[in-house]
């Protein structure tokens, strides 16, 4: 028989080892959690601050309600290959009575194209309120306030990417993009699909094609239809007053340019504290911007000021913390924003008249806008499906091949025609003589 085992104590140095093993892996555990970005923890919304999307639009319609004399609303829907997208627009006209007086000053306002920037659309919200007269500006003279307004016709576009605001109130707190994926702020025509070396298409998809989407194609026709003499897109993750261009490291030339620089910069000490950035978005954010919405406005529309307001945005918060990153998450914050941007939008109702002058409000007009034959037939095409209910397919389907033949159609006419001066002119310089004596 073998020896029986006895109980030994253990040793101390077999202890200390355990002990030193367990700190160790602890120590790392704790490292790994603070390092590991699925551990971080995450900002939700905050439900007492925000509104959702159903209640906003709610809201929204019940202050229009109770001010029939002042504000209308309107919902103008599009869709393709079965995506739906529905944009109210709220216009402030003072009586009604004059809302397509093309001697009135028009500013253009959208909210909400980002899903994921909820402070946006509440802004929208406060200056609704304000417009109806049910809240008040500190510090402002109301007669001359009201003096200002009754010459303008404001459009309001609280909430522009309602389907990607869905996605964000459902979880996913990142998304900026509309209900499939397409980044509404790409999928403008003017330098669209280009892709810069850090390209991200969750961030930037632009889309299959300019103006694929059926938000985009609603705001363009809004924004033709209405002649703005401003537009102001209103985005959040940092604080900037920004002018075009988006896609270029430039800003404009002539005179047009200096006064926007002005306003920006009076709004800056107005209402930012000198806090904003100001300048081209191209060349003010670090990275280019191609397929823009301010850049579409400017260039191909016409408005003579056409800018990008980013109203907050905290730096110190993780990437993967969105909500946190592009919205105020406590009250005194979420006051200020709202407060301090309500103010700067009315200052631009004041200063734009002033800035732009009579010259330049008396000769606009939709007549002096030059398009393109293809955004004419894009134009076309979606206006008769919108009129008549038929499939968005033959924007897809149909508006390259009509592009192709038109095209051809041109360059095969030009063709016949040279072939034709060229013949024309061989037979009068190579034309035999001929004698007029019989021979």
């Amino acid at each position: 028989m073998g020896r029986p085992l006895r109980s030994l104590p253990p040793s101390p140095w077999i202890c200390f080892f355990f002990c030193f093993c367990f700190f160790t892996c602890f120590q790392g555990c704790l490292v790994a959690a603070e390092v590991d970005p699925n551990n971080i923890r995450l900002t939700p919304i905050d439900r007492d601050l925000y509104h959702s999307s159903v209640d906003l639009m709610k809201e929204i319609q019940t202050v229009v309600h109770r001010h029939p004399d002042k504000l209308t609303i309107e919902t103008m829907r599009s869709g393709n290959k079965g995506y739906l997208a529905e944009i109210p627009v709220v216009t402030y006209c003072h009586g009604r009575k004059n809302i397509d007086d093309l001697s009135k000053f028009r500013i253009l306002l959208s909210f909400g194209q980002h899903g994921r920037e909820l402070i946006t659309t509440e802004l929208a919200l406060r200056i609704l309120l304000l417009l109806s007269g049910e809240q008040f500006l500190p510090h402002m003279d109301q007669a001359s306030l009201n003096n200002t307004l009754a010459n303008l016709v404001i459009k309001v576009v609280p909430m522009e990417n309602l389907n990607g605001r869905r996605l964000v109130e459902a979880g996913d707190l990142c998304e900026r993009r509309n209900g499939r994926g397409v980044d509404l702020n790409r999928n403008w025509s003017v330098d669209w699909g280009k892709k810069e070396k850090d390209y991200d298409p969750y961030e930037e998809n632009p889309g299959f094609a300019p103006f694929s989407e059926p938000e985009t194609q609603v705001m363009r026709k809004l924004a033709l239809t209405f002649d703005p003499h401003i537009w102001v897109n209103v985005h959040s993750g940092m604080e900037a007053l920004f002018m075009p261009y988006d896609h270029k490291n430039t800003t404009p030339d002539g005179d047009i340019a200096q006064q926007m620089k002005l306003v920006l910069e009076e709004l800056n000490n107005l209402h930012c504290h000198s806090r904003c950035m100001i300048g081209s978005g191209g060349g003010s954010v670090g990275y280019l911007a191609h397929g823009t919405a301010t850049d579409f406005m400017f260039d191909k529309a016409r408005v003579p000021m056409a800018f990008t307001f980013e109203i907050y945005g905290d730096g110190a918060a993780s990437s993967k913390d969105c909500f946190k990153m592009f919205n105020p998450t406590d009250l005194g914050t979420f006051n200020r924003v709202l407060s301090d941007w309500s103010a700067a939008f009315f200052t631009i109702f004041k200063l734009g008249p002033e800035y732009l002058g009579d010259t330049e409000l008396h000769s606009k007009g939709n007549l002096d806008k030059l398009v393109s034959i293809d955004e004419y037939l894009e134009g076309y095409l979606i206006e008769r499906s919108s009129r008549y209910g038929k499939k968005r397919e033959v924007l897809e389907l149909g508006m390259q091949e009509m592009r192709t033949y038109f095209r051809l159609f041109l360059l095969s006419s030009i063709l016949l025609l040279f072939m034709f001066c060229s013949r024309i002119s061989k037979n009068k310089f190579t034309r035999p003589l001929v004698s007029a004596i019989s021979i």
